[in-house]
């Protein structure tokens, strides 16, 4: 990482965010949400101090900057050469998290004590949470992994496999957050547009990585064309907490309820999933869509709901040319699944996007036969065939 021309960049997306009469007034000064680099005697002194070596990518970030503010959306500020210390000694009551921890630590050395007690915390002032390095887990360019916890998060520490990995995804977490204009946005709205046009031609796997990467940056049409991707590949557990996200108030766009790539492709299958009942215990998307005052989905829900009042009706499975052989093998093969799934491979290249988001047949899944037929096999046969751009 060359880290000064990074964190400068980040450092002016930051600020551009942010109400300028709440600006510190060093940032303000400076445009810098760093500090003066520490000096090689500096880090020095903190390693005898410590008694260990840092970690190269966390060496060269002090000699940038001694510190670091806003590191994410819940990191206030970060420590400097002089206030590092061991977790163990200055908030021992992590070490608990150890023992409760009967999740799988992903990708991580085998277990040989506790990360919290040796960890190096590197995180000051935080909204109830951590940033640490493992100097017990230790890879071949000599890096330390790097832990992100949060104990309000209903999810384990997230590890890293070295500090950089660590600040990069801070960065895109600012990103997600605070949607600042500049560079790196416009870049990431590329990347989704090139993943799009890789959905299209059936590069399924490289479509998937970038749009999974543009959604941690907070780029909605990322969320939109994966959920697709996901719902068609089987993983509707996964898809079905995008369609929650996308109809969150905090990130339901302009337009989207009324785009037809949501009302006759999305609301079919959330209609259908509604219909076919919740998991004992849980609900449908739609049922936690209306919860609160969310009036434009209430009447979104009212206005649509005599369409999908009986399951797989009320919609077509895409422009005509695809949805007439769609139909009428539905019709004359209702008990049949192989000519079923025969008549939507033959009808696949008639298929035709509604709207320039729209990257696969998903009002298939809305009709409970075709969508019995559709296995997970079968839905990313569907994706990795080559579609009408």
């Amino acid at each position: 990482m060359d880290w000064e021309p990074w964190l400068r960049k980040w450092s002016a997306e930051w600020i551009s965010t942010e109400n300028p009469d709440d600006l510190d007034p060093a940032v303000a000064r400076d445009r810098w949400l760093g500090f003066a680099a520490a000096t090689e005697d500096e880090v020095a002194a903190a390693e005898a101090r410590l008694g260990v070596r840092l970690p190269p990518s966390y060496r060269e970030f002090l000699r940038c900057t001694n510190g670091w503010r806003h590191a994410g959306g819940f990191v206030y500020r970060m420590r400097d050469t002089t206030t590092l210390g061991w977790l163990r000694d200055l908030e021992p009551f992590w070490e608990e998290w150890e023992d409760l921890a009967e999740y799988e630590w992903e990708n991580t050395a085998p277990d040989d004590g506790n990360r919290f007690s040796r960890g190096l915390l590197l995180s000051g002032e935080t909204d109830a949470g951590i940033l640490f390095l493992d100097p017990g887990d230790v890879g071949e360019s000599g890096e330390w992994a790097a832990y992100s916890l949060f104990s309000w998060r209903a999810e384990p520490p997230a590890r890293f496999p070295s500090f950089t990995a660590l600040m990069e995804r801070l960065y895109a977490e600012f990103h997600r957050m605070r949607k600042p204009a500049g560079e790196t946005r416009d870049a990431w709205d590329a990347e989704v547009e090139r993943a799009r046009i890789a959905a299209l031609a059936g590069d399924l796997d490289i479509a998937g990585e970038v749009l999974k990467r543009a959604e941690d940056f907070g780029r909605e049409r990322a969320t939109v064309v994966r959920t697709q991707l996901l719902l068609l590949s089987g993983r509707r557990y996964e898809a079905g907490m995008l369609l929650g996200r996308l109809l969150h108030p905090s990130f339901l766009s302009n337009g989207f309820l009324t785009d037809p790539l949501f009302t006759e492709e999305l609301l079919p299958y959330l209609f259908d999933d509604h219909l076919r009942g919740a998991q004992p215990g849980g609900r449908s998307v739609l049922q936690g869509a209306l919860i609160g005052e969310r009036l434009e989905i209430r009447a979104m829900v009212a206005e649509n709901e005599p369409r999908f009042s009986r399951p797989g009706a009320g919609f077509t499975y895409g422009n005509a040319e695809f949805d007439q052989p769609v139909r009428d093998a539905r019709a004359e093969h209702p008990d049949n699944p192989e000519a079923l799934w025969a008549a939507v491979r033959t009808a696949l290249p008639h298929w035709r996007p509604r709207t320039p988001d729209h990257v696969a047949p998903v009002a298939l899944l809305a009709d409970p036969v075709l969508a019995a037929v559709i296995t997970p096999e079968r839905g990313r046969e569907l994706l990795t065939t080559p579609r009408h751009p």
